[in-house]
């Protein structure tokens, strides 16, 4: 009897009993949802994203607080403020439950922040770790709306918040990365040589849209489809072995086969969010026997001899390789369609 192939993966130094990861999502506001994520079996959770905007809304009100009795007498024993002890918000939530997730499940827990400015990140990314969470996940989500930013500029933030962070943190950063960067690659390995222990390719900018109808601006938020997944997996074959960090997958990951061709590619996890919310959590198990029956289908005994198989070759000029992909990509298309002119040949 043959023995089943080994999944077990490794991701930002974090030991995973898979490849399969959930990345942040609604899937994880909640306990009994990080519960059934782990029952499925993934090989890590990374949280619903804390946003900056929620933790500064926080420390605004904290402060008013603070300021709106800082003239009081101190003598003035009986005199109690009302909004002295006002509600937690979401970032004491967002702690809670780091702590609750940790102590329920048995796989890493991931926690995720995200923003877009320098200012606020260290401390609470601090107060994340001391939460319990196993690694930070900063997803730097900063579309440059001014025409005068530079790209640079726009490089140099990320740089600066990775740097902040951890100098505040001992557990691994990953930085979730945009692909719309004029160089992706140049921007990864400045991250990595910042000391990035992992990055995430692609964010997903959720942009708005207009209703002609109603007139109105309309919020873009739609799940990926296997097709997104194309752009992400090639810069992950390109930058596998060049990069010291952990590579990991995420965008249109819908079957156990975009799953094996992330790792093919060169990621060391696979992530997915819209999968899940499409077919519920417990497509996570469809998802890793999936792979597991690929693998063995294919002759393969882990994750370990796959991981990379088909990436961009060391010694290759990694421009003239995907210049030969797109001019291949060309040639089979006019082969099936004709060209562009109507004309065949």
């Amino acid at each position: 009897m043959s023995r089943m192939p080994d999944l077990t993966s490794h991701y930002l130094g974090l030991a995973l009993r898979n490849p399969v990861v959930a990345s942040a999502s609604p899937l994880s506001l909640h306990l009994t949802g990080v519960r059934a994520l782990a029952d499925a079996g993934v090989g890590a959770i990374v949280l619903y994203s804390l946003f900056e905007e929620e933790v500064h809304r926080e420390q605004l009100r904290d402060l008013q607080i603070v300021e709106a009795h800082e003239d009081s007498f101190s003598e003035a024993l009986s005199y109690f403020p009302r909004q002295h002890t006002p509600e937690p918000g979401a970032a004491h939530h967002y702690l809670r439950q780091i702590e609750r997730a940790v102590a329920a499940v048995d796989v890493p827990v991931i926690a995720s922040l995200n923003g877009s400015t320098p200012g606020g990140w260290s401390t609470f990314a601090a107060s994340m770790e001391s939460a319990g969470a196993a690694a930070i996940e900063l997803n730097v989500y900063a579309v440059p709306g001014d025409p005068h930013t530079s790209g640079r500029a726009v490089e140099d933030r990320h740089v600066e918040i990775l740097h902040a962070v951890k100098a505040a943190v001992t557990v691994p950063v990953a930085v979730k990365l945009s692909p719309h960067f004029s160089s992706v690659g140049e921007m990864a390995l400045r991250l990595d040589q910042a000391g990035a222990d992992g990055l995430v390719l692609f964010n997903r900018f959720l942009h708005p849209d207009i209703d002609p109808e109603t007139l109105t601006v309309e919020p873009g938020v739609t799940p990926s489809t296997t097709a997104e997944a194309r752009l992400p997996r090639a810069w992950i074959a390109i930058l596998h072995g060049h990069v010291t960090g952990s590579l990991a997958a995420t965008t249109g990951v819908e079957s156990a086969a975009d799953v094996a061709a992330y790792l093919l590619a060169g990621a060391d996890v696979v992530m997915t969010a819209s999968a899940l919310l499409r077919h519920g959590v417990s497509y996570a198990t469809t998802l890793v026997d999936g792979l597991g029956a690929w693998l063995e289908r294919k002759g393969f005994a882990s994750v370990t001899e796959v991981r990379g198989r088909l990436a961009v070759p060391r010694q290759a000029d990694p421009t003239a390789y995907e210049r030969a992909g797109y001019v291949a990509a060309l040639e089979r298309g006019r082969a099936a369609y004709g060209s562009l002119t109507g004309q065949d040949g």
